[in-house]
Parts: structure tokens; C-alpha cells; sequence
């Protein structure tokens, strides 16, 4: 996993291997089936590739190709991980897509990899259920 900037966004970028497990863990196949996870995009967009190799970047909540726009990995991340975000997600507690507000003293929390996927995975359940798509 290669972490670090580009410009003023945060950039997350699996490996092969972790672009697997992590695809499980938020299941990308369910939403997005034969695409692959490339990474994280300023915590709140995923960097995905579809099975034709056009990437893309798209919300983590809603996981909805609608709202998916063309993206290009930069040539290079910064050289030094910025070791105050080092394997840390920034999570809206009450997510945008929801009303929460990303200025909010209060809506924002630092969560592991794992725990991002749990949440990525029960909001984007919850949009689906509003919306009526179950």
C-alpha cells in the first residue's frame, strides 16, 4: 500500500494483493462486479478501474456509478507518507449524502481500513434502502 499526497488530496493505492481483500471487504463485486479497486481518493472517493481500464473515481457512500467521474493516478505520491494519517481514514460520522456536514466540529472521526469498509459497507446498505433499491 503506497499512502500519500498529491497536491491537497490524500491518496491511498493498494497493491495487487490488498486490492483483492479490500474489494471483499467492501464489497465492491456486489455494486461494481469485475471492477478493481485501485485505492482511496481524499477518504471519500474510491479509485476504481472498470473491466475495460477506464479509472474512475466515485463516492464511498453512495457506491453508485452515476455519481463516478474519469480519473488518472498522478505520476508520483509524495516521497514521506505523512505519518499523522498513516493507515488512518477520515469518516463523516453522519456521511454528506445524508445531511451530515463536512465542517462540523463533531461529524468527523480518524478510523482504521477495516473499519472505514464496516462503515462503507452499512451506509451504502442504508442508501440502498432509502432509495427503495433494497
Amino acid at each position: 500500500m503506497t499512502e500519500g499526497w498529491h497536491g491537497d488530496e490524500y491518496l491511498v493505492i493498494f497493491s495487487q494483493e490488498q486490492s483483492s481483500v479490500m474489494a471483499e471487504k467492501y464489497q465492491l463485486a456486489r455494486v461494481l462486479p469485475g471492477f478493481l479497486l485501485v485505492g482511496l481518493l481524499g477518504w471519500d472517493d474510491f479509485i476504481v478501474m472498470r473491466p475495460d481500464g477506464v479509472m474512475l473515481k466515485l463516492p464511498t457512500v453512495p457506491m453508485n456509478l452515476v455519481r463516478a467521474s474519469p480519473y488518472a493516478l498522478p505520476e508520483q505520491l509524495a516521497s514521506e507518507p505523512d505519518e499523522r494519517f498513516t493507515g488512518k481514514v477520515k469518516w463523516y460520522l453522519k456521511p454528506l449524502v445524508f445531511g451530515g456536514d463536512a465542517e462540523a466540529d463533531g461529524n468527523i472521526t480518524w478510523v482504521s481500513l477495516d473499519q472505514h469498509a464496516q462503515l462503507v459497507v452499512w451506509w451504502n446498505a442504508q442508501y440502498r434502502t432509502a432509495a427503495g433499491q433494497g
